[in-house]
């Protein structure tokens, strides 16, 4: 089996894990980017607040949102971008919490994606004082992009999945998490989270 993912990124536009506003997806074919998207969100009402704190962080505003699909339009997008690839993500917790709570936030149902975390993996990889996006990124070869914008974010994580794989000689993603000691999780249906919530 090859090396092949989808890495992702969100941006929310406040502390509510349900307010994507941006999302960025890079998909990976045999160890190679092959492919990148990026589009702005409308976050799900009720969650659409812009704190002045997560714009100040990725520069997204109300007002770059107002033409956007919201999460229900384009959840139909995000699925047919990453396929039936397992999801990456650099603190996946982050990001499998918004999938799961914008769904939740609009009746839709949570797609059980299997993910596994970059982070994760780069701990076990790398040998760094800090494990932020940046730091891991330019280790593994990928610097000066633009952090916080949600493609590059994703194309970042993408980078350093390939190049921990390369490190620990892992042909796939099963041998890379194996490797590195890192689970594949799955995402619960929002049917689900929203009875524990």
């Amino acid at each position: 089996m090859p090396l092949d993912f989808t890495a992702i990124d969100f941006e929310t536009a406040n502390s509510s894990a349900a307010s994507a506003c941006a999302v960025g997806l890079v998909r990976v074919r045999d160890g190679r980017v092959v492919a990148r998207a990026g589009w702005l969100i409308r976050p799900p009402a009720g969650h659409d607040e812009f704190a002045p704190f997560n714009t100040g962080i990725h520069g997204i505003r109300a007002a770059d949102v107002v033409r956007a699909k919201g999460w229900t339009e384009q959840l139909g997008d995000l699925c047919a971008f990453a396929g039936a690839d397992v999801l990456l993500a650099h603190n996946a917790g982050f990001d499998m919490n918004v999938l799961r709570r914008a769904s939740a936030a609009t009746g839709d149902e949570c797609p059980p994606y299997r993910y596994a975390c970059s982070l994760q993996i780069a701990r076990k990889t790398y040998a760094l004082a800090s494990y932020r996006l940046p730091f891991v990124a330019a280790e593994a070869g990928f610097s000066g992009f633009a952090h916080h914008d949600a493609t590059a974010d994703a194309e970042a994580c993408a980078r350093i999945v390939i190049d921990a794989a390369a490190r620990h000689g892992a042909d796939d993603l099963a041998a890379l998490t194996a490797a590195a000691g890192v689970r594949v999780s799955r995402l619960e249906a929002a049917a689900a989270v929203a009875r524990v919530a």
